[in-house]
């Protein structure tokens, strides 16, 4: 990009390699790779930034595929200074970096049932931009209130009509850094809430590629709605259903599959590009469509350039 960028006190990289950062292990370079020291740091930057600079605000890359020709814009991913978790009360604050797994272990310690959050991969920031949710429950049921820097440097606090909850998205303003979260959840006791959490686990471990490399589901389900975890829990119109019912569990393009453990998870098997990732779910959506006449939605997030 031709325009000057402002001083930090954080670190700026130039042509910085994004494929490390994404759980999908696939990508080009991004122009220029922002961590701000603090929220103060984050917002002189954005204020002081070109308004015509693509800004691209990173989570842990759990749910992304950048694609292989990088990302022209300025990346910005929260670190340190931004994972802490405080309780008071029945709230839990977290910084936007903090793992969705250590918000839920942190709250069930202080008694606050926030264990739906346990098994969802990535960070609290990317939970509230997805509203993210499982066995029934989402992150909007919990919500109280967002700190964010708005694209033009401006510190605000969001709360839940701001953002417009929905399956799987918000309305969070583009260019927006969401900073810290604050949520809060119905008292339990410490105890049983670990040992559901554990049985969480287990059960995910049983039935999802957690091994492998994946960005979790891969598509919406058409329902609109996650899976309860319940035995009434009802597949018709659940996106591993559907691509099942298609003969595309374990379905292979390049170094990508559909798994064979689970059909809505999408594996880079060692050596698969962003192009055969994609490749591979367009083709999906395409015979998935054929097959049934539903179109399924990517819940991965896709950015960047091909090569």
């Amino acid at each position: 990009m031709s325009y000057d960028l402002p001083a930090v006190r954080g670190t700026l990289t130039p042509n910085k390699d994004l494929s490390g950062l994404t759980w999908l292990r696939v990508g080009g370079p991004a122009d220029w790779f922002f961590q701000p020291a603090d929220i103060e740091d984050l917002s002189a930057f954005l204020s002081a930034l070109d308004p015509s600079a693509p800004v691209f605000p990173m989570g842990v890359g759990s749910n992304l595929i950048v694609r292989d020709g990088g990302l022209r814009a300025v990346v910005i991913r929260l670190g340190r200074g931004f994972n802490g978790i405080e309780v008071e009360g029945d709230t839990v604050t977290a910084g936007a970096a903090a793992l969705d797994a250590h918000v839920a272990r942190k709250a069930a310690d202080a008694g606050i049932d926030l264990t739906f959050l346990r098994t969802i991969p990535g960070a609290i920031g990317g939970a509230v931009r997805m509203n993210a949710g499982c066995y029934g429950s989402y992150t909007a049921d919990v919500f109280v209130k967002a700190h964010i820097v708005l694209r033009d440097g401006t510190i605000t606090t969001l709360d839940a009509s701001d953002l417009n909850f929905q399956y799987r998205q918000t309305d969070l303003p583009q260019g927006a850094v969401l900073t810290h979260v604050t949520l809060r959840g119905p008292k339990g006791d410490p105890q049983e809430l670990h040992a559901r959490m554990t049985d969480q686990l287990a059960k995910r471990d049983a039935t999802q590629p957690t091994k492998d490399r994946s960005a979790g589901s891969t598509f919406r389900n058409p329902a609109g709605f996650s899976s309860t975890g319940k035995d009434d829990d009802v597949h018709d119109l659940k996106a591993w259903k559907v691509i099942d019912d298609a003969g595309l569990r374990g379905a292979r393009r390049g170094g990508a599959q559909m798994s064979e453990k689970h059909s809505n998870f999408m594996i880079n098997t060692g050596q698969a590009t962003a192009a055969d990732l994609e490749g591979l779910g367009e083709e999906v959506r395409k015979k998935v469509y054929d097959s049934s006449g539903i179109t399924l939605e990517w819940e991965i997030m896709r950015i960047g350039d091909p090569a």
